[in-house]
């Protein structure tokens, strides 16, 4: 079956929204398209949605709003009523034509997810082909990790020209990861801590550096080591203490504190030179990061400077 890489505009359609929902996306180990979609409609068009075709794919459903007595379809008729809670998660199998009869406001997030990328976190790992997911629509999962994956993108969403492309890679990849894990029965041994090697090290960093706004995945840093995308951020990881989308964010935050002691450079020039979407990003990732405004730290680093000339 091909794959549609349902997200943004198809969900428009699927769901008659007014206007395409903001996503998400990144490749994930075998390379197909992974993607996370926000859907949210106070007022929506009443009806059955429309369809989407068929595919061997899942879609990893986080409600994020109570929709009672959902009726959902599948294979063109009705299969359950259940009452869907804000919090919960439900599977869906693309395979099978899941619809559902929209008459109440509704806001959630969902997850993309290719049997590929899923049977490509079992490649890696060197086990067996994930099965069939464990999709019971009646029941939805209280799942912790889901939960706080889909929070931690949500800023994201709301700000896709602030995203960190290496970010979203790396939370992606995670979602993946414990979908297989906990709804394919994929078992995966802990992974030896290896390291890469210094040469290896130091490639990385200087093809991070060489790009501060984050536009570069995972996949092409990977692959110029001929690794997997998980190896790769692990071994990362294990080499200097960091995942890559938190490394990247240190060395943005030290190029601005260089920058600030140029007076000539306005914040928003500093922020585009650091790698940040613009001045409002700057701010709110150095105050979360340094504690002060980017404004209050320069005045602060400028006048005691003055004071020891």
């Amino acid at each position: 079956m091909a794959q549609s890489g349902f997200h943004g505009q198809k969900y428009r359609e699927f769901l008659r929204l007014r206007q395409a929902p903001s996503s998400l996306t990144t490749r994930s180990i075998r390379g197909v398209h992974v993607a996370v979609t926000e859907t949210r409609d106070d007022n929506p068009v009443h009806g059955l949605c429309g369809e989407i075709p068929p595919e061997d794919a899942y879609i990893v459903s986080l409600k994020l709003r109570d929709y009672p007595d959902c009726e959902y379809w599948e294979r063109g008729k009705c299969v359950v009523r259940p009452d869907v809670r804000a919090g919960a998660t439900y599977l869906y199998d693309l395979k099978y034509n899941p619809r559902f009869v929209i008459e109440k406001p509704f806001h959630s997030l969902h997850f993309y997810l290719p049997a590929l990328a899923l049977n490509g976190v079992a490649e890696d790992a060197g086990v067996r082909s994930v099965g069939q997911l464990d999709c019971q629509f009646g029941t939805g999962f209280r799942d912790e990790i889901v939960r706080h994956i889909g929070a931690s993108l949500m800023q994201a969403l709301r700000r896709p020209s602030e995203a960190n492309q290496l970010f979203v890679d790396h939370m992606m990849l995670a979602l993946t990861a414990h979908v297989a894990e906990a709804y394919g029965g994929l078992h995966v041994s802990k992974p030896a801590r290896g390291a890469l090697a210094p040469w290896q090290v130091r490639r990385a960093c200087e093809r991070l550096e060489a790009n501060l706004a984050g536009t570069v995945s995972l996949q092409q840093i990977a692959a110029e080591f001929d690794l997997s995308v998980s190896y790769f951020s692990r071994a990362f990881r294990v080499s200097t203490g960091l995942p890559p989308h938190r490394w990247l964010l240190r060395q943005r935050i030290k190029v601005a504190k260089q920058l600030m002691a140029i007076r000539e450079l306005t914040l928003s020039e500093i922020a585009i030179f650091a790698g940040f979407a613009n001045q409002s990003h700057f701010t709110r990732v150095f105050s979360s990061a340094v504690g002060v405004s980017p404004g209050m730290w320069r005045r602060e680093k400028l006048g005691s400077t003055e004071a020891e000339a």
